[in-house]
């Protein structure tokens, strides 16, 4: 017997294939809504990588000796980039040096005050005052007025005999005894025993009436002379002198300090690690004092200036975010949020879509905490949001 499929049979199984098909693309088509609905885009903005510019030069100024650089070369810190001739400051400074010593020892001095050995001499010079006032008053001893008696009697004396001698010859001269010559030898013998009487009474007479007040007071005033001159060498320099030598000396070190920082300045140095720019000297080229001669970029502080979206200011300062490089496309790198600015404003032209450009953006900086030896200012950087906690 043959099996026959009818054809009510056949159009039935027919409508529930297409029924399977239909509930199957149906499924599939709410299933791709479903991971449509589930899968959204990272969230990115773009900056570029920025850099402080440093523009160098010197604060003195002058000629220049040597230029250890060219543009585009990597630099360290501290690193001497230029040299410039010192002129005359090494002999200003040699003159300032031997200032300072001289008023360092000259404070030196009135701090320790007079030697010993000059006190001790203006005390023995006060002494000696002291003892020749005490001479003046006391007076003349009584053994010498009896001395100047004892001469006075003597010349005394000595005028009596020539007196007598002279009237014998003069009477002998008057008889034609004695000559002319013996006379007059007895008239000048005479005369000298009266003037020593003379000067042998007036002697005695000054002793009898002693020392005279001027003298006393001359004396007087030389041991109140001796007497503070020794107190003022105990007692040592005055406070005032003793700052002023201190002032002297500081404002000495401030002059050698001062010629210290113009010989530094001689030499142009790197402040931070990085990237000379632009350099333009050669040996022999005069740079003003004050003027910038080099341009460097440093490289040790790297961030990233981006414009943040409105409704993704959920960013904060402190936050954490990884920065990525088309040169490093598998790299991310540690930065930090550092600033964000706290007014709106429109996105800038060159950084969204026209159609984007009325949307208000923060403008914010994003620091880079990794990378300073492989990123370099210029390059456009991605700043990804879904790092946010």
């Amino acid at each position: 017997m043959t099996n026959v499929t009818s054809p009510r049979r056949n159009s039935a199984r027919q409508s529930f294939t297409r029924a399977l098909l239909f509930l199957v693309v149906v499924a599939l088509l709410l299933g791709g809504l479903w991971l449509s609905q589930q899968r959204h885009e990272p969230l990115v903005i773009s900056g570029f990588i920025e850099a402080d510019e440093l523009r160098l030069g010197s604060r003195v100024g002058g000629r220049v000796a040597q230029v250890h650089v060219a543009e585009g070369e990597t630099v360290t810190q501290g690193q001497v980039l230029i040299e410039l001739e010192p002129y005359d400051l090494r002999e200003r400074r040699a003159q300032a040096e031997a200032t300072l010593r001289q008023l360092r020892s000259a404070h030196e001095k009135l701090l320790e005050g007079f030697r010993t050995e000059e006190i001790q001499q203006a005390e023995a010079r006060l002494q000696a005052a002291q003892a020749n006032l005490e001479l003046l008053k006391n007076g003349p001893r009584k053994q010498e007025i009896a001395a100047a008696q004892a001469e006075l009697d003597l010349a005394q004396a000595e005028l009596d005999l020539a007196n007598e001698s002279h009237a014998r010859i003069v009477a002998l001269q008057q008889q034609g005894a004695a000559t002319q010559e013996a006379l007059d030898r007895a008239t000048k013998e005479k005369r000298t025993a009266e003037e020593r009487v003379q000067a042998r009474s007036e002697q005695l007479a000054l002793l009898q009436e002693g020392t005279r007040p001027e003298e006393i007071a001359i004396a007087s005033a030389r041991v109140r002379e001796a007497d503070q001159s020794w107190k003022m060498m105990t007692a040592g320099y005055r406070t005032q002198e003793v700052d002023e030598a201190y002032a002297a000396m500081k404002g000495a070190e401030s002059a050698l300090a001062a010629l210290d920082i113009q010989l530094e300045e001689l030499k142009v140095q790197a402040p931070a690690a990085g990237t000379i720019e632009a350099i333009d000297l050669r040996p022999g080229d005069l740079v003003l004092a004050n003027a910038p001669v080099i341009s460097m970029m440093d490289t040790h502080d790297l961030w990233v200036r981006a414009y943040l979206p409105e409704d993704q200011l959920g960013v904060s300062l402190g936050t954490q975010l990884p920065v990525s490089v088309d040169s490093y496309p598998d790299q991310r790198f540690k930065a930090e949020v550092t600033y964000i600015a706290r007014q709106a404003e429109f996105t800038p032209g060159n950084v969204q879509t026209p159609e984007d450009r009325s949307k208000q953006v923060f403008r914010i900086k994003v620091t880079l905490r990794e990378g300073h030896d492989q990123l370099r200012p210029g390059m456009a950087a991605d700043i990804w949001l879904d790092a946010v906690p």
